[in-house]
């Protein structure tokens, strides 16, 4: 799959005048993205998708999601407070979760992903028990799926195991609750068509048992997210037509013949955005010792991907696109620490001073999972509207929000005057 950048070496040049690197997103894509999903499921009457909050949770790019018909999935009290200000449908998927994020999931009327069993007693003490309420579910061993980011579900500290999930929904039955959701995320960035359709089967066939044994109404399967792109140049994308006709084909020949009709729901994030956002930074220094470096403007600190698994983010030269990549380079950030590198040993065209690199597929998990080690402060963002024009979305930071929440004097509580 030929990668392509967002943005020309002209508006590089220019965006990086106010403040270098940045961030850019391609609006236009995500809608086109959005609306092939929609149209892949249109024939689950119940269907939506809950757009994985965590992956990007910068509100304008959040609400163009939400103004297609998604909803948010949440993990915090913090994205639940982005979700509530976009009036979004909220799904809230957590895990040791502390008591006032359940009472503010409970406020909104977000439908409730319990991860653990223990938890129905602490949700009652807190907030009180719903009448519409989900339960996330860990089938334990291996769930071959090829490679993954996440694992192995026996090996995942998300969910119940199936012993659990029947004491659960029983406590939760005689608690009032009137509504079921079941929900399973067992594997992470797959690239294939099987993953939705295996995951299914299993849900599927779990929600019927349910049913059936403890009469409860199962109103919705949460599919969760673990759809992949293709980072690789040379791999092929998922196919979201594919991948919904094969969940199709597991919901009638499983949960029609039990006369059950509950709504899919998807919470996806990397599938939603990660294509359509890219990290462009300048080249600051180059350095030849027993290798050749790229030094950037950029860091690990501003995508972490590469150096926290080793992930790989296809590098486009701009200006160089048609020129043979007959160098080979590390490209590497300022921070002090050796796994700061965007690539090793990557072949590109020769590289100059003052060139832009263009860093792709970090429109999820990118920005998201940004950290000021070194002191780095967060960069500017910007949204590539339809009509072609950039609006920024997030200012760069100042080290003034860096030390905002830093006080002089423990004793006194003195903030400094910065």
């Amino acid at each position: 799959m030929k990668k392509s950048s967002i943005i020309t070496l002209e508006q590089a040049k220019k965006l990086a005048e106010y403040s270098s690197p940045f961030y850019v997103y391609d609006e236009e894509a995500i809608i086109k993205n959005a609306k092939q999903v929609f149209d892949a499921f249109s024939w689950n009457k119940g269907f939506r998708e809950y757009f994985a909050v965590k992956a990007n949770p910068i509100p304008d790019i959040v609400k163009v999601l939400v103004d297609l018909g998604c909803g948010c999935d949440c993990s915090s009290d913090t994205e639940l407070t982005i979700a509530s200000c976009l009036d979004a449908p909220i799904m809230f998927s957590s895990n040791v979760t502390p008591a006032h994020e359940y009472v503010h999931a409970k406020k909104l009327g977000a439908i409730i992903n319990l991860d653990d069993i223990s938890h129905i007693s602490f949700l009652k003490d807190c907030a009180g028990i719903p009448e519409t309420i989900c339960c996330r579910y860990n089938s334990g061993g291996n769930f071959e799926v090829g490679p993954n980011c996440m694992g192995t579900p026996g090996e995942a500290k998300y969910g119940m195991t199936r012993e659990q999930i029947f004491k659960a929904f029983r406590i939760l039955k005689a608690e009032g609750v009137k509504n079921f959701g079941l929900h399973a995320f067992l594997a992470s960035n797959t690239l294939t068509n099987d993953y939705y359709p295996k995951l299914a089967k299993e849900l599927f066939t779990l929600a019927v048992e349910l049913k059936e044994q403890l009469d409860v109404n199962i109103a919705f399967v949460n599919l969760s997210g673990g759809i992949g792109v293709p980072y690789l140049p040379d791999e092929e994308p998922n196919d979201i037509y594919v991948i919904s006709q094969g969940v199709r084909e597991q919901y009638e020949s499983i949960l029609t013949p039990a006369g059950m009709e509950p709504a899919i729901y998807t919470e996806l994030g990397r599938y939603m955005l990660a294509p359509y956002g890219q990290l462009v930074t300048k080249v600051l220094h180059l350095k030849h010792i027993y290798r050749d470096y790229v030094g950037c403007d950029a860091c690990a600190a501003n995508l972490m991907r590469p150096a926290m698994y080793g992930a790989y983010h296809h590098i486009i030269v701009l200006g160089k696109e048609n020129i043979e990549p007959n160098h080979i380079y590390d490209v590497t950030g300022s921070l002090c620490e050796n796994n700061d590198k965007f690539a090793i040993n990557r072949h590109l065209p020769e590289i100059e001073i003052g060139d832009f690199l263009v860093i792709c597929d970090a429109g999820a998990h990118g920005s998201s999972m940004g950290y000021h080690y070194n002191g780095k402060l967060h960069c500017a963002e910007y949204l590539k509207c339809a009509d072609g024009t950039f609006r920024l979305i997030k200012r760069p930071e100042i080290p003034a929000d860096y030390f905002s929440t830093f006080r002089i004097n423990p004793e006194t509580g003195e903030e400094y005057n910065w």
